[in-house]
């Protein structure tokens, strides 16, 4: 008996430009071995294509309650770790579905944010993210689960104070350089009725401390991209 083998099958290739809704055959009479089809599976050709590039402008400052402190080519800046610390807090009160970014908040986001020095000081004296949540909401209880956070949850009176505290210091110093998360944390240290500081006192964080803090307000871990 006479038997035929399938040495190759034609298979008709699109690129996405004109993608068929079905895949397209073709077998020669010649392709059946017995009662058996054999095929092969076919490469897969993907074709990319490559949008423009969007840029956008961060804003290199935080919410203030001094609007008489005019911004200028003086007035110092946050860092980005700063500014990304602030933003995850912001996410973190949404996550524990509060109405405004509290002090908590913000001790949250520098560790959320995870990269800089205050973070990094945090998680040596034992302060994590999951001590601190769990201490949140301890304090502060949980929120109506019907309850959805603004996108934006206001900041708290005591984390502005927090805030302008910051950069009031960082104004005082003299120093040149941005606000980093150093100030952040001993502006939330300041606030001596805030959720925020009584966490931290609850965790360990005390005057001593904050005093090595203040040895490095205006140092930051520098990461190198390669």
């Amino acid at each position: 008996m006479a038997t035929h083998s399938l040495s190759s099958l034609p298979f008709a290739l699109f690129t996405s430009h004109s993608l068929p809704s079905k895949r397209r055959l073709s077998l020669p009479l010649t392709s059946l071995n017995g009662n058996r089809l054999l095929l092969k599976p076919a490469t897969r050709f993907v074709v990319k294509h490559h949008s423009s590039v969007t840029t956008a402008t961060v804003s290199l400052s935080l919410p203030t309650a001094k609007p008489d402190r005019a911004p200028s080519e003086k007035s110092p800046k946050w860092s980005s770790r700063s500014i990304k610390s602030f933003a995850m807090a912001e996410l973190e009160a949404r996550k524990l579905k509060y109405p405004n970014t509290g002090t908590e908040a913000l001790l949250m986001g520098i560790l959320v944010e995870g990269t800089s020095q205050a973070a990094k000081f945090l998680r040596a004296n034992g302060i994590t993210l999951f001590k601190v949540r769990e201490e949140t909401v301890n304090l502060l209880g949980k929120s109506d689960m019907y309850f959805f956070s603004p996108e934006h949850p206001p900041l708290t009176e005591q984390a502005q104070r927090a805030l302008d505290w910051a950069v009031d210091e960082k104004l005082k110093s003299g120093e040149s350089g941005e606000i980093t998360t150093m100030y952040l944390l001993l502006g939330i240290w300041s606030e001596k009725e805030s959720a925020g500081h009584k966490i931290l006192a609850t965790l360990g964080f005390n005057d001593e401390k904050a005093k090595e803090v203040e040895k490095f307000l205006n140092e930051d871990i520098v990461l190198n991209y390669k």
